[in-house]
């Protein structure tokens, strides 16, 4: 940890550390880590405990789990979550609990039936819903769900009730009950999209909502003065009156506030509610949320990618949150509650909201961070997010290169205590992150060059950083350095190499290629009045978050463009030569023909696969992994 001078904790935040009676149980400040999954699961507790100890550790009152199985009917393989289907899952779930409460945390469980989010491929169970349909799953498996009788509705309360008897016995402070982001058997019931029942559990919301009162009073029965019931609770499904509506959200809470200690609101699908920061901005789902407070006597929990101490108080004082969910924000810095704390706000990793963290669940693997390379290596390599192993040699150390590795290895062997110089070719600091910050809707990802300059800045003497410094081999040799670190990066190709063409396409002699980095760097025709072009394909061979950026570059300008992820006729038979073309791996259709600086002229009227275009209707924004 940077050893900061003596500051204390400005009083406009005294708010966000007052403490909160959650039933029998009492938060001591009001900063909640949501639960939140981490491709760890079942299959690395030991990890996951170490990882949640440091969140712990970094001042959060509650810590909670990601969605924890109660039953091998609510398997979501290939996911990799906690499970507690039985006694034999206790010793995982309470070395969990137990490492949070030794970071000074009440650590809170995500019970979960996921009801038709559950393709039971690994149980081989029969799915279970509300109706007679497929399972709502993110891979569209060729499943279907059972519509559950009235002795499916008596097992599933009996099985909920065991697994809460068994959170209690593996120590859990709070247990949740999740009736939320479409993941959620209670959830569910509760939405008119699945719930087409015409019985007692279907129709009105009262009925819709009677599954989640009935295991709210079974949770809060075995809880009764031993731990706090949390409702995780979908306020909005996004699809209008077909789906859980605000109106509804509010009659359920009407309904059944007398039954959970606290509501954690949420949106009604994961990706609603973590939606990156291109198309999410902080506190995006206030709207949403504001005003259901006032229909409860309970604390509430909201997230909303808070980094802002300001934007923080604000939520408790306008009376829309009672505690400040994170579960983004808690990644990207475990410690940031005790850095608000300790009135060290230069010191906070801010999370960038390019969820990174969650592809650690879509792959199955450890979670990481882009922000906080210690995420998810807690215990395997024993990283801490503020210390560090001291220095441990004479070695002096040369840094070529100052984008985002470099930056980050300068801070860490300047944390070290290192002798570091830092080297950088051009004038500015961070690579290529400027420079995409400055694409539409990634200005949040310049932290990533802001909280490394800003540490190097303040804390580091030992780091000597040098702009405008061309190091050659030689260079590098002759200065006397025991290390040289290479952090230069790299640069697009404009030979067509990538994921679908793995060898160089024959490219005519006048053709133009444009990559990203030179649509980055501005020099280029599409910036050029009057030269540029009114038609641009942009191929996208990286399927990453770029490609998809272009388009939403040039709104206004009465330029066409075009996105690809690949072109059919790759399929027919080798490529034609290009005689022109845009941006990193952009491909010409056979057909169709470039003119300079890579616009695009379609096939001729009547060909074969054209499709008509209005030239005022502006083409909507193509699917990228930022917004899946």
């Amino acid at each position: 940890m940077p050893q900061a001078s003596v500051t204390v904790r400005d009083s406009r935040y005294d708010v966000l550390f007052e403490p909160v009676q959650l039933g029998p149980v009492r938060a001591k400040n009001r900063f909640f880590q949501v639960p939140h999954c981490n491709g760890m699961g079942y299959r690395d507790p030991t990890a996951q405990a170490a990882m949640r100890n440091v969140k712990a550790e970094g001042g959060w009152a509650v810590v909670c789990t990601e969605q924890v199985e109660i039953h091998p009917s609510s398997d979501i393989t290939p996911f990799i979550e906690l499970r507690l289907w039985d006694d034999g899952d206790l010793p995982a779930l309470a070395r969990i609990a137990d490492a949070i409460h030794a970071g000074g945390a009440l650590a809170g469980i995500e019970l979960a039936h996921n009801g038709m989010n559950s393709p039971n491929l690994s149980s081989r169970e029969p799915p279970l819903g509300p109706a007679h349909l497929p399972v709502v799953t993110w891979s569209n498996d060729p499943v279907q769900a059972r519509m559950m009788s009235a002795s499916d509705l008596a097992d599933l309360r009996r099985w909920h009730r065991l697994a809460v008897r068994r959170a209690l016995a593996a120590g859990y402070d709070v247990i949740y009950v999740y009736s939320g982001h479409n993941l959620s058997m209670l959830h569910h019931f509760l939405s008119r999209r699945y719930n087409q029942r015409t019985d007692s559990y279907g129709g009105s919301v009262a009925n819709r909502a009677r599954l989640l009162a009935e295991v709210l009073e079974d949770t809060r029965e075995e809880c009764e003065g031993r731990a706090a019931v949390a409702c995780r609770l979908t306020v909005d499904e996004g699809i209008g009156e077909a789906g859980i509506t605000p109106a509804e959200a509010a009659e359920v809470i009407s309904l059944l506030d007398h039954l959970p200690d606290v509501w954690d609101l949420v949106l009604g699908s994961w990706e609603l509610d973590s939606a990156t920061s291109r198309f999410a901005a902080e506190a995006e789902r206030e709207p949403l949320i504001a005003g259901l407070k006032q229909l409860s006597a309970k604390p509430v929990v909201g997230v909303g990618r808070f980094t802002s101490p300001d934007t923080m108080v604000r939520q408790v004082r306008a009376g829309i949150l009672d505690m400040i969910g994170a579960a983004r924000p808690s990644i990207a810095d475990p410690f940031l509650p005790a850095k608000i704390q300790a009135g060290r706000l230069d010191d906070i990793r801010e999370c960038i909201g390019c969820n990174i963290c969650i592809s650690g669940d879509m792959t199955m693997s450890p979670i990481r961070c882009t922000q906080n390379p210690s995420m998810g290596e807690e215990w395997r390599r024993r990283w801490h997010p503020e210390r560090i192993r001291p220095r441990e040699s004479d070695a002096s150390v040369l840094i070529v290169g100052a984008g985002p590795a470099g930056l980050e290895a300068a801070r860490a062997l300047g944390q070290r205590g290192y002798p570091v110089m830092l080297a950088e070719a051009t004038r500015e600091l961070g690579g290529r992150v400027p420079r995409e910050a400055s694409l539409p809707g990634l200005a949040a990802w310049r932290r990533v060059a802001d909280y490394r300059i800003g540490q190097l800045s303040r804390h580091y003497r030992n780091v000597d950083i040098s702009l405008q410094s061309e190091i050659t081999p030689d260079d590098a040799l002759d200065h006397g350095f025991t290390d040289i670190l290479v952090a230069t990066g790299a640069r697009w190709r404009t030979d067509g190499v990538g994921r679908w063409h793995t060898s160089a396409i024959r490219i005519e002699d006048e053709a133009s290629v444009l990559t990203p980095d030179d649509l980055l760097a501005g020099d280029h025709p599409l910036q050029q009045p009057g030269a540029a072009p009114q038609r641009i394909l942009v191929f996208d061979d990286d399927h990453y978050y770029l490609g998809g950026c272009w388009p939403s570059c040039w709104p206004g300008t009465g330029m066409w463009s075009g996105w690809s992820p690949r072109p059919r006729w790759c399929r027919r038979g080798p490529p034609t030569p290009w005689r022109s073309a845009t941006s990193s791996g952009g491909y010409a259709r056979p057909g169709s023909s470039w003119t300079s600086a890579g616009s695009w002229s379609p096939p001729a009227p009547g060909r074969r696969g054209q499709r008509a275009r209005s030239p005022a209707r502006k083409p909507a924004c193509p699917p990228t992994p930022c917004c899946w």
